[in-house]
């Protein structure tokens, strides 16, 4: 009896095993009376991840910006309804004086081209010493010197730091995820994040192949984390928000543990060949059916 009484007490004495901490403090989610338009946030002193104000745009997308030695990257330029390059220039400043440096080249590539992240291209148009990479997947594959668009995957090196290059067509024609060395983050665009993954079921096959590609690639290389584009689901397993949510009140973190991706694999394998909506606690796969074409109109005659 007395052993078992000094058990207890030595479990209740015990400390609580801790709880992973999460990656960033809490995202601008529109609750609030004012926030600002864009909120940067450091994973270290050359990783930097922008989100753009759900009061600007509903999708609230999230931007990335990767420092090298030779050049930089910044993946995606967010939806409108505000100007994005005040505050990309704002990083890079602050990480050229602390590198004691006076400038660096800077690549503006895409996720993908859906118009959610390619909105702010213009403002980086006449930007000196910068290449806007363009929206289609043959000008995506010609810049990162892909020759066989999809199955390839190539390095990109920002100069000491090296990036894999993944296309992933399904979600989008010209999508890629980025797997990063340096940090172990693999950027996964609309392919997977918190939130409704939505693929048109003409492109379901592609979609199946590419997140089997990219499973192929990281699974030996012990990815940190999995960041996506946005967030529509919240803090409640398998629950996300209406489309279009003004505000996102208990949000879903940002990043997402790697067995998210091979749930999502093993999800569409079970499929076959039709996609089906199925609802998992951090994510929803969606399939998108054609849209009815407009009815025509017959042309008076005469």
């Amino acid at each position: 009896m007395k052993l078992a009484v000094l058990v207890a007490a030595l479990l209740i004495a015990a400390p609580l095993p801790a709880l992973a901490r999460p990656l960033f403090a809490p995202w601008i989610d529109g609750t609030g009376a004012s926030e600002p338009q864009m909120q940067v946030q450091r994973c270290d002193a050359d990783t930097f991840v922008i989100r753009q104000s759900v009061k600007t745009n509903f999708e609230a997308p999230f931007l990335y910006l990767l420092f090298g030695k030779d050049r930089a990257l910044l993946l995606d330029t967010g939806a409108g309804g505000l100007k994005v390059r005040p505050t990309i220039d704002g990083v890079i400043a602050g990480w050229l004086k602390a590198h004691h440096r006076t400038s660096i080249p800077l690549v503006v590539a895409h996720s993908h081209s859906h118009g959610d992240h390619r909105m702010g291209d213009a403002e980086f148009k006449d930007r000196p010493d910068t290449t806007v990479v363009g929206w289609t997947a043959p000008e995506v594959a010609a810049f990162f010197h892909i020759d066989a668009w999809p199955s390839q995957i190539v390095p990109f090196d920002l100069g000491g730091r090296r990036l894999d290059i993944v296309p992933t067509p399904g979600h989008h024609p010209s999508h890629i995820m980025v797997f990063d060395e340096k940090t172990r983050l693999l950027l996964s665009g609309d392919s997977l994040y918190p939130g409704r993954l939505y693929v048109p079921v003409s492109d379901f096959a592609d979609y199946k192949a590419s997140i089997e590609r990219v499973v192929g690639l990281t699974r030996d290389r012990q990815v940190s984390h999995v960041l996506g584009a946005h967030i529509e689901m919240t803090t409640t397993p398998g629950q996300d928000y209406k489309q279009a949510a003004p505000t996102h009140p208990a949000e879903h973190a940002l990043e997402l543990p790697y067995a998210d991706l091979l749930e999502l694999q093993a999800a569409l394998r079970r499929m076959g060949e039709t996609p089906t909506r199925d609802v998992h606690p951090d994510f929803i796969v969606t399939p998108l059916t054609p849209r009815p074409a407009a009815p025509r109109v017959p042309k008076p005659a005469g």
